[in-house]
């Protein structure tokens, strides 16, 4: 049995260094491309957004005495909150915080590491998560993601 899924770095570390990366990158090497002021709006609304999706999907994994880091074993299925609407809630506010960040700042580098960001976690933390759970809780995980999208609209 596994104990815990293959995963080999902690999103949450990758991000915070993707948003460091980006900053520096696209703010002082590559140019800035203007944006109209209603995109930089939806970009404010996105980043609170973001933060909302982080922020509940922490809480409700203190709240089941569980660890949100992917390395850790699970001990219970989370399918309350905002896990009843989306399976990675977290890894959409990671994503979705870099693409506002891109509209609010106008720095194409967090646009781009938002790309390598959605790709990395689906296919290196989401399967390998997905692999673990289906193993750890069988036909309880099938029929969870049966029901909840992996990504809020697919």
């Amino acid at each position: 049995m596994i104990s815990q899924p293959n995963i080999k770095a902690n999103p949450l570390k990758v991000t915070v260094y993707m948003i460091i990366l980006s900053y520096i990158i696209g703010d002082f090497i590559l140019p800035k491309y203007p944006i109209i002021y209603f995109f930089k709006m939806i970009g404010i609304l996105g980043l609170i957004t973001s933060l909302f999706f982080l922020f509940s999907g922490f809480s409700i994994f203190n709240s089941y005495d569980e660890n949100p880091s992917p390395n850790t074993s699970s001990e219970r299925l989370i399918k309350t909150g905002i896990f009843a609407y989306t399976r990675n809630p977290i890894y959409i506010s990671f994503i979705l915080f870099h693409l506002s960040m891109f509209l609010i700042f106008e720095n194409v580098m967090y646009f781009l590491s938002s790309i390598g960001l959605f790709i990395w976690i689906h296919h290196f933390v989401i399967k390998k998560e997905e692999e673990y759970l289906t193993i750890k809780f069988e036909n309880e995980y099938v029929r969870y993601c049966n029901s909840v999208k992996r990504w809020l609209i697919f």
